[in-house]
């Protein structure tokens, strides 16, 4: 068992020993999880099966006090306004919204059910809540990358390939429109640097060969896929133009390291929807949704492949392993 899986078992434990003595609902609540990713997509799997864990530790049991409907909508913005309405329509209790495009069909669809949102960027920014301690409305939830992490993502793969020149933020601009401020964000802070940092727009296949092959063809470049829906869903794409032009990437998401790119870091998603279940609770014994402050990450990670290190020509320091929270060989 990995060191996070043995410590999140024993943090799950022990949120679950205040639980004992709650009132038992008088009725069974329903729940409405919409997620912004493919039902078969093992990113998906893990975010639910936290879900599941973080509900079943606070009392809500499936089939007994609780119905949870889950859907999953990609990033189709049609499906997604699709799964929207007929939540919207059913209506549940709560709604549980992963993903920009998902909390931005429902704002405008409902303003009495209560919205929980994860793992979704900027939502000050995005116009979803007002402000962070005290959302008002019927809006509140986990947020997920704060434009300081850019930083973090351009000093390890510096630390990883010997001289990068060139670092590019590879992101779609339907499914995540904040990356445009977040980079002019950083930019304004960082002063002067010998790195070439920028973004990148893409929408299609042909816009990932294109940007990964442009950033590649000095053998400078390193890649951010940031926190992004499209990216997530289109990463066999992108995966595949990275290994094929021989750029390192970094990514939040674990699963690309898993799946292949050299390093991954940032949030545990699974945790986020984990302590996510904590609000859906409150809110389903009475809390106003307005009243809850949303939630930054508190738990991040580095996971580092070292096949994709070789086949690179990558050199990866002892002291560097040190520092990751998973090895994968």
């Amino acid at each position: 068992m990995r060191r996070r899986d043995v410590i999140k078992a024993i943090a799950m434990s022990a949120a679950a020993w205040p639980t004992m003595a709650r009132a038992q609902p008088s009725k069974v609540r329903r729940v409405g999880v919409l997620l912004g990713l493919s039902e078969n997509d093992p990113e998906a799997n893990a975010r639910v099966k936290a879900f599941r864990l973080g509900m079943r530790d606070l009392e809500w049991v499936e089939g007994r006090n609780i119905q949870i409907d889950y859907r999953f909508a990609g990033s189709n913005l049609d499906l997604i306004n699709r799964h929207v309405a007929e939540l919207v329509k059913s209506p549940p209790d709560v709604i549980v919204a992963n993903s920009t495009p998902v909390v931005k069909a429902l704002k405008p669809a409902t303003s009495k059910i209560p919205i929980v949102f994860v793992v979704v960027n900027d939502p000050v920014g995005q116009g979803f809540i007002p402000n962070l301690k005290q959302p008002g409305g019927n809006i509140t939830g986990y947020s997920f990358i704060e434009p300081e992490i850019i930083g973090k993502w351009i000093n390890l793969l510096g630390d990883i390939k010997p001289g990068l020149t060139r670092v590019t933020l590879m992101f779609n601009p339907n499914t995540a429109p904040y990356y445009d401020r977040f980079i002019e964000s950083y930019k304004a802070l960082r002063g002067a640097s010998p790195i070439e940092f920028g973004g990148a727009h893409i929408q299609s296949p042909a816009d990932i060969e294109r940007v990964v092959a442009d950033v590649a063809r000095d053998g400078g470049g390193g890649l951010i896929t940031p926190g992004d829906p499209y990216v997530l869903t289109t990463r066999g794409a992108i995966l595949g133009a990275a290994r094929q032009h021989g750029l390192p990437l970094i990514s939040p998401y674990r699963q690309f390291v898993v799946e292949g790119s050299l390093m991954s870091y940032g949030p545990d998603t699974a945790d986020i929807f984990r302590r996510s279940s904590s609000y859906v609770d409150r809110i389903l014994r009475g809390e106003l949704v307005g009243n809850l402050p949303a939630q930054s990450p508190d738990k991040f990670e580095l996971a580092i492949n070292l096949k994709a290190a070789k086949a690179l020509g990558l050199p990866v320091r002892q002291t560097f392993l040190f520092l990751a929270d998973e090895v994968i060989e």
